[in-house]
């Protein structure tokens, strides 16, 4: 009798264990879908230590849970992540143990991405492209801020981590500013937080803190989106503040972590960033201390001990004045009888100088020179008329250049000189170097315009493909899967509440909008 066959007529109904249904359950299930393809959103992923990789796949109405095995996950080329559209290749089963079917996938590739990834994508390239993402404008953290302003929801298990860490490694003072952490609250106040601390002023009443904190627990992608918003990732970079942003669990990401000074993987690990360890700086400063002490003790001890050493090689100062004494003794014997000798050389040399300085001597050399000058005298005059001569002769060869006739030559040949120069500036010599010149300048020009012509068709190809490229990326493409967008009063609606509230609705499909009337609006 098959398991879910109706009892025999007055047969008693069969009883069945929890395990024996569940068992049923799965055989149908598996027996109707032995393998599917299936496209939707990837929400939560979880990695155990096991390595298995479990996640949701997910469209605009229903949710349905995937695992993948450890083995299959070291063969996927494309590693699923929160926010990819993809497409699931496995076999649809049930978890007896959770009551709940599920789907164990054995391939997974990308299909595109959701609404969301795509706007947050658009918005970290466009504020990349503006240079806030760059190492250079980060600043370093001050080493230990007096005081700490942390921007988080005062009622969260996050402050308390936050105070409980900085009251175990180095206790500072904290101003909290109090925000919502998630929701259409979240960003606004965020952005106030962050431009309501640096707008103190310090020393004041309220003292300007010296290091910002923006924490948040983990939690999904929409959970955390207003840490994702435009505005509060400016208010980060503009923060003249050093800025540590801790939003989530470590594999969570928001466009805050990388605007900010630096990211805490947790705001437990954003505290330890914030302050050091008082306990482990007292005792660094004391080993410093002591190793100081002994290397001054030390140093002390070896250069005593050096000196002691050389003083034990040097010889008395009885030993090293023995030599000098004796060399003196037997310099003073020898200075008398040096002085006796000297003084008699100098006598002898006085002598043999004075001889020739006697009255004799001196008349016969002023006879010698009076007879030179004369000689000397006789010899200048003939001199001085033969110089005279070469002059003069000189001048007159200068004057002979300037005759007429010579002059009348130098003419002639500086107008056989001009008339050759002249020749090459005839006109018909002109105009063959003028049209040489224009049939250059034609080519270059046609050159020019083939280039010209060559560029705009180079530019105009690449925006074709850049017009292309940002037609695939664009929201509108995420349409033609079988998305929509909700407008409400002209502004893009994220929420039910939201939709609650707007008096007009607007439904964007890929093919044309559909205006939704309120039902008090509708026409009675």
């Amino acid at each position: 009798m098959d398991l879910f066959d109706d009892p025999a007529p007055g047969a008693n109904s069969p009883e069945f264990t929890v395990t024996e249904l569940s068992g049923a359950i799965k055989r149908v299930i598996e027996g109707e879908f032995a393998h599917v393809r299936i496209r939707g959103e990837v929400g939560r992923v979880s990695r155990p230590r096991s390595g298995h990789v479990y996640l949701d796949l997910k469209d605009d109405r229903s949710v349905i849970s995937g695992v993948i095995w450890k083995g299959v996950t070291a063969r996927l080329e494309t590693q699923p992540e929160e926010g990819m559209e993809v497409i699931a290749t496995g076999r649809i089963t049930t978890f007896g143990g959770q009551s709940k079917y599920q789907i164990v996938i054995e391939d997974i590739k990308p299909a595109g991405m959701g609404a969301l990834m795509a706007l947050l994508e658009k918005r970290k390239a466009a504020l990349a492209a503006e240079g806030l993402f760059a190492p250079e404008r980060k600043r370093p953290l001050p080493y230990l801020p007096d005081i700490i302003g942390v921007v988080t929801s005062p009622s969260g298990a996050v402050i308390r981590d936050i105070l409980h860490r900085l009251r175990d490694r180095f206790p500072r003072k904290v101003l909290i500013w109090p925000v919502a952490v998630q929701g259409a609250k979240c960003a606004p106040e965020v952005v106030r937080a962050i431009e309501g601390f640096n707008r103190l002023t310090p020393g004041g009443a309220l003292p300007r803190p010296e290091l910002l904190i923006v924490a948040r627990g983990g939690g999904s992608v929409e959970d955390l989106w207003g840490f994702n918003e435009e505005s509060v990732a400016r208010a980060a970079a503009a923060s003249e503040i050093p800025l540590i942003s801790a939003v989530g669990h470590e594999t969570d990401t928001t466009l805050i972590d990388f605007v900010s000074d630096k990211r805490a993987p947790t705001p437990t690990a954003a505290a330890e960033l914030a302050v050091p360890v008082r306990h482990e700086l007292a005792a660094w400063l004391e080993g410093q201390g002591a190793r100081m002490r002994q290397a001054l003790s030390q140093g002390l001890t070896r250069r005593g001990q050096r000196m002691r050493d050389l003083a034990r090689a040097l010889p008395r100062a009885e030993t090293l004045l023995e030599g000098p004494r004796q060399r003196l003794d037997r310099g003073g014997e020898k200075l008398a009888p040096a002085l006796i000798a000297g003084v008699q050389g100098r006598r002898v040399k006085l002598a043999d100088m004075s001889g020739a300085l006697r009255p004799g001597t001196l008349r016969r050399h002023l006879d010698a020179d009076r007879q030179r000058l004369a000689q000397l005298s006789a010899r200048l005059d003939p001199a001085w008329q033969r110089n005279l001569k070469g002059r003069s002769d000189f001048l007159k060869t200068r004057l002979d250049r300037f005759h007429p006739e010579v002059l009348q030559r130098q003419i002639l040949r500086r107008r056989e000189r001009l008339a050759d120069r002249t020749q090459n500036f005839r006109p018909e010599v002109l105009s063959r170097d003028l049209a040489r010149q224009d049939q250059r300048l034609t080519e270059v020009l046609a050159r020019l315009a083939r280039a010209g012509q060559a560029a705009q068709d180079r530019r105009r190809r690449q925006i074709d493909a850049l017009g292309r490229t940002l037609g695939t990326l664009g929201y509108r493409e995420t349409l033609a899967r079988g998305f929509a967008v909700v407008r409400g009063d002209g502004n893009v609606v994220t929420s039910a509440e939201a939709a609650k509230s707007a008096k007009r609705l607007e439904i964007e499909f890929a093919d044309d909008r559909l205006e939704v009337l309120r039902r008090e609006d509708a026409p009675s």
